[in-house]
C-alpha cells in the first residue's frame, strides 16, 4: 500500500454502544493500517539496499575512469620515450546541439533533425558515433554543431539539464527511483549508473539515451562567433566538430 494513502484514526469510545457498521470499519482501518506500515518499512529497508549498491557501484566507477585516465597518460609517456607517435583511441560518444532555428530549413534536413530529437535551438543530445549517425550528420552539418563531452561535461549536463521520458512527460531527475522504475529492468538504478552507461557508450546506451528528453540548453555566455561558417574554416564559425573543444562551448550553455 502507498504511503500516501491516508487512513483515519477512530477509536470507540469505552462504554458506548458501537454500531455494527462501525465496527467493521474500525476493524477494516486498523487492518490497513498495519498493512500500510509493513508496505512502508519493507519499501525503506529496499530503498536503503539500493542506495548502498549504488555508492558501492560509484565507488567502482570512478576507479574504472580514473584507471582508464592512467592508463593513456602511461602510453602517451611511453609514445614519447621511445620518439613515436600515440595514436588517441577513437571517441564513441558525441553530443549534439542545434544552433540554427527553423526558418528557411529544407524539408531533408527539418526530418533527420527531427529523427535526431533536435526540434528546438540550443537543444542538444548524446548519439553514439557510428556510420549512420555521422551520414545523417553530414546532411545537418550547417545547422549543428558537435564533439566529444569529457565525463565533467556529460555529468554537469545529466545533473544540471537532466529531465526523464515518464509517461510521455518531461519530469526533472529529483529521485533516484524515477530512473530506477523506467530503467531498473537494464541495472540503471541511479544518476551514476545513467552517468556511467552514457559517457562509457555502454550495452543500455539506447535505452538511456531515450529515456533523457533532449536537453534545453542557454544561449552561450558571450555568443556565437558566427553561425553562417564552420568552426574548421579559416575564418572561423560556429557549425560543424569541435572534437573536444565542445566541452568549452557547453561549460558556456549549461
Amino acid at each position: 500500500m502507498a504511503e500516501r494513502y491516508l487512513i483515519t484514526k477512530e477509536a470507540a469510545v469505552e462504554g458506548a454502544a458501537v454500531p455494527e457498521l462501525v465496527k467493521l470499519k474500525l476493524e477494516r482501518n486498523t487492518k490497513l493500517a498495519g498493512e500500510k506500515k509493513e508496505a512502508a518499512a519493507k519499501k525503506e529497508k529496499l530503498r536503503t539496499e539500493e542506495r548502498s549498491k549504488l555508492k558501492e557501484r560509484t565507488v567502482q566507477y570512478e576507479k574504472e575512469y580514473e584507471s582508464k585516465e592512467k592508463e593513456l597518460i602511461a602510453l602517451r609517456r611511453e609514445a614519447k620515450v621511445n620518439g613515436n607517435f600515440f595514436v588517441e583511441p577513437e571517441a564513441k560518444l558525441l553530443f549534439v546541439v542545434r544552433i540554427v532555428g527553423i526558418i528557411k530549413l529544407s524539408p531533408k534536413p527539418r526530418k533527420v533533425l527531427q529523427l535526431l530529437r533536435l526540434k528546438q535551438l540550443h537543444n542538444g543530445v548524446f548519439l553514439k558515433v557510428n556510420k549512420p549517425i555521422l551520414n545523417m550528420l553530414k546532411l545537418v552539418q550547417p545547422y549543428v554543431t558537435y564533439g566529444y563531452p569529457s565525463l565533467k561535461t556529460v555529468r554537469e549536463l545529466v545533473y544540471k539539464r537532466g529531465y526523464g521520458k515518464v509517461n510521455k512527460q518531461r519530469i526533472p531527475l529529483s529521485a533516484n527511483e524515477i530512473i530506477s522504475d523506467k530503467l531498473g529492468k537494464d541495472g540503471i538504478h541511479g544518476m551514476e549508473d545513467l552517468v556511467h552507461e552514457i559517457y562509457t557508450v555502454g550495452p543500455k546506451f539506447k535505452q538511456a539515451s531515450n529515456f533523457l528528453w533532449p536537453f534545453k540548453l542557454s544561449a552561450p555566455k558571450g555568443g556565437f562567433i558566427c553561425k553562417r561558417h564552420g568552426f574548421c574554416e579559416q575564418r572561423g564559425g560556429d557549425w560543424g566538430n569541435r572534437e573536444e573543444l565542445i566541452n568549452d562551448l557547453l561549460s558556456r550553455m549549461n
